[in-house]
């Protein structure tokens, strides 16, 4: 029952009949045409519809004329609180940087009350924290959420969850509520230093490596990510410094040591290096927190290689006279094993460039000696290649240019160019041409 309409020209003989139009008429409003009571068929949700505008008229039932005029009227409704408040999203995503000072606002999430916020506090929403504590707060009026732990730290953990109620009537007792889930991210800061999780690392390299091959890697780890975490790498003291670079793997985040000159096991067989590794990216916030740099020593051990042998020189030049006797030496070569184990040498000639098989070379100690007899006016020049192999590795070879320049004597009589053919004659006088 809303309320009755009663017409003074209603003497109660059921005369008179009472009938409604306007919003809802006939379908959420009836109206008793014979007492005038006005009902509701169902609920009324103001939210839907706050307010009706009916007209009511009373008819003289036998004539249907009306006995007044049709009367106007609205009917409001009033809002009773039946409707809790709703957040936009169920699940909202935020971040906030880790190390931030308590109080560092990170979202705000607002939730909506369908109810008349003229009307009581059925509408006035008060924001709580049921889950998140002690590490994140919320405003209760603006549903600011704000860190309320200083110094959280990503390391440790970077993710967390956190539920918001909001709560109508003010947040007082019997007031409906909804909540939400707040996922929240801590995100990097450079709060870390690298550090190298060794104090010494222990390298090894070939004394034959060229210059630029890589030796090995160090690598300094660091708790951050992305920019915060990448390292730059220097050698910034040592006995080596002059003998190895380093260069930063952007990549990997490595530290890639090469040769930088060539290394002779037998004049050096360890070097020392300190290696730094630095933060590119350090945040002043954090000076505090560094230095943002670790150092570790790398021992870098040299490697025998069987060398080949060295000739003493890198060609040679002999010079003898083409008269001289069979197996006179016409000169040495002298080659060393420059490993420390010092192999004896062998020697050879190659004897493709000494077909005639003119020269020969005794084997231990390199004498180049003659084994066929010179002769300048047929060869001035004899190239030889001598070839120095050690003993204990016979495919250890290195081979040496001599040069043997053959010098003249005077061993050869003078002879006519042509054959003369002349004639005189018989008469001719003495001294005559």
């Amino acid at each position: 029952f809303i309320f009755q309409l009663h017409s003074d020209q209603d003497k109660g003989d059921g005369s008179l009949k009472y009938i409604l139009s306007g919003d809802g008429a006939g379908t959420l409003f009836i109206i008793d045409e014979k007492t005038g009571d006005i009902h509701a068929t169902r609920r009324i949700d103001r939210e839907e519809k706050a307010f009706y505008t009916l007209r009511a008229q009373a008819i003289n039932r036998r004539t249907l004329r009306p006995v007044e005029p049709e009367s106007e009227f609205v009917i409001k409704i009033h809002d009773i609180n039946d409707n809790e408040p709703t957040f936009p999203e169920k699940i909202y995503t935020a971040s906030v940087p880790e190390m931030s000072v308590v109080g560092t606002s990170v979202v705000q999430v607002t939730a909506t009350d369908a109810d008349d916020p003229s009307y009581g506090n059925s509408a006035r929403v008060i924001y709580s924290i049921l889950q998140g504590q002690p590490y994140f707060s919320v405003e209760p009026e603006t549903g600011i959420i704000r860190t309320a732990l200083p110094n959280m730290n990503r390391e440790n953990r970077e993710q967390y969850q956190v539920v918001i109620q909001a709560k109508d009537m003010g947040g007082q007792m019997g007031g409906l509520s909804g909540t939400t889930t707040v996922n929240i991210t801590l995100t990097d800061v450079n709060d870390n230093p690298p550090r190298f999780p060794q104090s010494t690392i222990h390298l090894r390299i070939p004394e034959s490596s060229p210059v630029g091959t890589a030796i090995g890697s160090v690598k300094a780890t660091d708790a951050d990510t992305g920019k915060n975490a990448e390292v730059e790498y220097r050698i910034i003291d040592g006995d080596g410094t002059d003998m190895f670079d380093i260069v930063t793997q952007k990549d990997t985040q490595e530290g890639i040591i090469t040769v930088r000159k060539p290394l002779d096991y037998e004049t050096r067989r360890l070097y020392t290096l300190k290696v730094e590794a630095e933060n590119t990216h350090v945040d002043p916030r954090f000076y505090y927190l560094g230095p943002f740099k670790d150092t570790t020593i790398v021992k870098i051990s040299v490697e025998d290689v069987d060398e080949p042998p060295i000739f003493s020189r890198s060609s040679y030049l002999f010079e003898v006279h083409e008269d001289i006797e069979l197996g006179t030496i016409i000169g040495t070569v002298m080659a060393r094993d420059p490993d420390s184990a010092s192999s004896p040498i062998r020697f050879s000639l190659d004897r493709h460039t000494d077909l005639d098989r003119i020269f020969n070379i005794h084997s231990g100690n390199g004498s180049i000696y003659t084994s066929k007899p010179l002769d300048r006016e047929i060869s001035q020049w004899h190239n030889l290649s001598v070839i120095a192999a050690e003993i204990n590795n016979p495919k250890d070879t290195t081979r040496v240019p001599v040069y043997v320049r053959i010098l003249d004597v005077n061993d050869n009589a003078p002879q006519f160019a042509v054959f003369y053919d002349t004639f005189v004659c018989e008469n001719a006088r003495a001294g005559q041409v």
